[in-house]
């Protein structure tokens, strides 16, 4: 049934630019609010960036504001996260994930679907 599949990592040198796709299946993950999460090894997954699919409201974490953007494409069902200005801390699994609720999105224990990561690799 409903499915997230992460595309789109890859190794790049800091200062680079990346851009991961989520592509969602299943009419309930087509309408959900999405995020990004991510993980490094021997640390908790965290927040990185949310869209509402109604209204396209958009939220960043802290640590990647002005240089990441999250957006969708409605009629592919895909959700993206434009990675710029990459920094070795940005070094991570990045997880897809959708959420049933448009609250607490920053939070991963808001969301009940989770895609498998894809490995993004910042190099100094």
């Amino acid at each position: 049934q409903a499915q997230l599949v992460e595309s789109g990592g890859g190794l790049v040198q800091a200062g680079g630019s990346l851009r991961l796709s989520c592509v969602a299946s299943g009419r309930t993950l087509s309408s959900r609010a999405m995020g990004w999460f991510r993980q490094a090894p021997g640390k908790e997954r965290e927040f990185v960036a949310y869209i509402t699919w109604t209204g396209g409201i958009t939220y960043y974490a802290d640590s990647v504001k002005g240089r990441f953007t999250i957006s969708r494409d409605n009629a592919k069902s895909t959700v993206y996260l434009q990675m710029s200005s990459l920094k070795p801390e940005d070094t991570a699994v990045y997880f897809c994930a959708a959420a049933p609720t448009l609250t607490h999105l920053s939070s991963r224990a808001s969301y009940d679907y989770w895609g498998q990561g894809t490995q993004v690799t910042v190099s100094s």
